[in-house]
């Protein structure tokens, strides 16, 4: 019979799958469906915090002001239906992630991550074969029936094109190619480190690493190919300082800095061939004319916004007509911070900032100095102390080119990580 802390790992897991897979139950069982998976799920998490009884003053106050803010909103907000929804399904994720952050210990938590991601991505290949290989077709959604014999159907309606035997970019039960190349990034980052500290067995490590690689091939996305570098170049920074005295620290900072500015600097300059590379048009893949469309709706409510919305509505103005591109109507600014903007102002775009931040600034903290605090010399490389910055770093730059830090698998890892840094420097402190 399965355990307390077991349960709540399976638990843990559910609710990993399904902020990552949200299309997957959408388009499988209807959006009725998902909600109610989401309500089973929230009312077990609710349960196991009611019994945690967890110590409220580790949830960072931004994350707090935020909220509140966001939920103000609601008073001069130009949806306020879609507002009162979108208040909700943000309750309902923050109430998740404080289960995870709360509620299990650090190794649980990376466990429970761990398995979700080996879900979608093990799910999404044996989906894409039974797509490419049996049904041998394009896949539309269960939920909303799709006439399949409707003329110029947009492709993006499709749950899967069935192209993995043709080379083409694969969308896995997420439907999504962009999306499922976040997870299989983000599960790369937790399989190798698991792996390299010691978390698994070396041949389950490697197995799922090599999926994790062969699903980011198979799905190709340049927003995915950008944030790997970063992470990359921001393992390398952090496996450096880790090894360097305060005054040699400060110098490898401040020789950073400035390469970043130059990289950013040059990659607009050369943003042309820049993106020939990556093999994407001029206009980042519409989200120029996306970015126009979202900057002049907010200059008109600069400072509080439109009313806050997470996932934008399309059967409400203004986002029924705001972005129609090809028959699509999109659901995102394709940018974060615009998005912020847009929907709670510059006041709840600062507040979000600093919330972010500050997690990453206690990642980083937690991963390149307390080591050193600790042993006097490098420090032992745990999951603990390097997954939450690199996990961060790459939804960071993400929200460039997406809004997902907002909704679904992107809230929820930002919540959790910032409420787990924050405790846990406070019993550093004490």
């Amino acid at each position: 019979m399965i355990d307390r802390a077991g349960y709540r790992g399976v638990l843990a897991t559910l609710i990993l799958f399904t902020v990552s897979a949200g299309d997957f139950w959408r388009n499988s069982i209807s959006w009725a469906g998902w909600a109610t998976v989401c309500l089973v799920l929230l009312g077990l998490a609710a349960v196991e915090l009611v019994r945690e009884r967890p110590t409220w003053r580790g949830v960072p106050v931004t994350l707090w002001l935020f909220l509140g803010f966001a939920g103000l909103s609601l008073i001069w907000s130009f949806y306020p239906g879609a507002t009162a929804l979108a208040l909700g399904t943000t309750a309902v994720a923050t109430v998740g992630a404080f289960y995870l952050a709360f509620c299990l210990d650090w190794a649980a938590f990376v466990r429970a991550l761990d398995f979700a991601l080996r879900w979608v991505l093990g799910l999404s290949l044996v989906f894409e074969a039974i797509a490419a290989v049996i049904v041998r077709a394009p896949v539309l959604p269960f939920f909303p029936a799709f006439d399949p014999e409707q003329p110029d159907l947009p492709r993006s309606f499709y749950w899967s094109r069935a192209l993995l035997l043709d080379g083409g970019r694969i969308q896995g039960i997420v439907g999504n190619a962009n999306l499922l190349s976040m997870l299989a990034l983000l599960a790369l980052i937790v399989f190798s480190i698991r792996l390299v500290s010691g978390a698994v067995r070396r041949r389950a490590g490697i197995t799922w690493i090599v999926v994790a690689v062969a699903v980011l091939a198979l799905t190709r996305s340049s927003t995915v190919i950008v944030a790997a570098v970063v992470v990359v170049l921001a393992l390398a920074l952090l496996l450096l300082v880790r090894r360097l005295d305060d005054r040699a620290r400060l110098t490898a900072y401040a020789v950073t800095a400035v390469l970043a500015v130059g990289g950013i600097v040059g990659a607009i300059a050369g943003r042309e061939a820049l993106l020939r590379l990556l093999g994407r048009s001029s206009d980042l893949t519409n989200r120029l004319d996306i970015w126009s469309a979202v900057t002049d709706l907010a200059v008109q409510r600069p400072v509080g916004g439109w009313g806050w919305v997470s996932y934008w509505v399309p059967w409400v103005e203004p986002f029924d007509d705001l972005v129609v591109i090809r028959g699509v109507t999109y659901l995102q600014a394709h940018n974060a911070w615009l998005d912020l903007w847009f929907q709670v102002g510059v006041i709840g775009a600062v507040l979000f900032a600093t919330l972010a931040l500050s997690a990453f600034v206690r990642a980083w903290w937690q991963a390149a100095h307390r080591p050193r605090l600790a042993s006097g010399a490098a420090g032992r490389f745990t999951t603990e102390s390097v997954l939450p910055v690199l996990l961060l770093t790459a939804l960071l730059v993400q929200s460039f080119a997406e809004s997902r830090l907002l909704t679904e698998l992107g809230w929820v890892l930002l919540v959790t990580l910032a409420v787990r840094l924050k405790a846990d420097r406070r019993r550093t402190a004490a």
